[in-house]
């Protein structure tokens, strides 16, 4: 699967990913700065899975929780500010991991070994400045 997209048409892009990975619970977003992780997981988060909260970086919190009425409880943490695997227990992150909630992850490699084998891992690149590809990668 790889879908190039512009902001225009993220809503088509994160249903058409939803509906082949939506068995998956851990999603990695693999990105630059600036290549709209964020942005995929409010499209994901308020437009596909119906979320009734206001989807934010959780830059500083680490861990956003939502309710969503097609997914349930969600997860949405963002590594950037830790340092390693140890930081990301401390915070929480493994709990969060193992909790049988859909988790959706920005800046997985932040604490790679920490995510389990069956992690749906999404690589985002910057095409252009209004044009993204979205692809599913390996670890």
């Amino acid at each position: 699967m790889q879908i190039e997209f512009t902001i225009d048409d993220i809503k088509t892009t994160v249903e058409k990913i939803w509906k082949q990975y939506s068995d998956r619970k851990i999603w990695a977003f693999c990105a630059p700065m600036g290549a709209g992780k964020t942005t995929f997981i409010k499209a994901l988060c308020n437009g596909v899975l119906q979320s009734s909260n206001v989807v934010t970086s959780p830059t500083f919190t680490i861990i956003n929780e939502y309710q969503s009425k097609i997914a349930g409880k969600i997860f949405h943490m963002d590594w950037y500010r830790l340092n390693n695997e140890e930081e990301a227990v401390n915070a929480g992150v493994e709990d969060t991991l193992q909790s049988g909630n859909l988790c959706l992850i920005e800046w997985c490699e932040r604490a790679p070994l920490l995510l389990p084998d069956d992690t749906l891992y999404l690589n985002i690149a910057i095409l252009s400045e209004t044009k993204r590809k979205v692809w599913e990668g390996k670890r």
